[in-house]
């Protein structure tokens, strides 16, 4: 898509180091010049605000990513786009079925109530929970890896969402301040909400979470 619409050498496309490396190969692959902007705190896609600090006279493209089942702020992004004269590109998740949408959004609901110590994602915007995503505090220190590990020894898959943001991979290394994007790459862990799991697995979920209280600060 970049390449049909005529980007490449000399380019740059604006993108989210949150997670998709592949989405900055596709930048580089089109011989253009992937510049990273930061995350919204709470859906996870490119803010409209960061995207355009980040623009450039070079600057050809954006391309949002929408993350976790929430969508971006597409209408900010695309008054953006038309104003500067930018492509605006979508990479979206594949769509679940409306009646797993639902079943997912039961089982986050149940979780939102229960869950104590973490910061639970809510779903007053269409969440479709593709990934049900917390944010795990830390004491001074990112405590979401200590409580990973405590929370899989008692059974449950969890697991982190983006390990490494694209900004701090070898092949794409940039010295640019992202920080909501360093902050959810700290804290952020993923748990099930998975259509199979039974009303016993959920409470499993919660009890083995709640019981981790004494590694977190209060949730806020």
């Amino acid at each position: 898509m970049l390449r049909a619409a005529g980007v490449g050498l000399g380019d740059e496309v604006v993108v989210p180091a949150f997670g998709n490396v592949e989405v900055a190969e596709a930048v580089a692959m089109a011989g253009a010049m992937p510049v990273f902007a930061d995350i919204d705190p709470v859906t996870y896609c490119l803010d409209p605000a960061a995207v355009e600090a980040a623009l450039t006279p070079r600057t050809a493209a954006v391309v949002v990513v929408h993350r976790f089942g929430r969508i971006a702020d597409i209408p900010r992004l695309h008054a953006l786009g038309a104003r500067q004269g930018l492509l605006v590109l979508e990479q979206g998740e594949s769509e679940a079925p409306y009646d797993e949408i639902a079943q997912r959004r039961e089982r986050a609901a149940y979780l939102d109530a229960k869950l104590r110590g973490v910061r639970t994602p809510g779903g007053g915007d269409g969440h479709a929970y593709q990934q049900y995503v917390v944010r795990v505090p830390g004491n001074g220190r990112p405590d979401r890896d200590a409580f990973a590990r405590a929370v899989r020894a008692k059974g449950v898959d969890c697991r982190v969402p983006v390990k490494t943001p694209v900004h701090r991979l070898p092949e794409f290394r940039r010295c640019v301040s992202l920080p909501e994007t360093e902050r959810a790459a700290d804290e952020t862990l993923a748990l099930p909400v998975d259509v199979t799991l039974t009303k016993r697995d959920m409470q499993r979920i919660v009890s083995a979470c709640n019981a981790l209280g004494g590694l977190l600060q209060p949730a806020f």
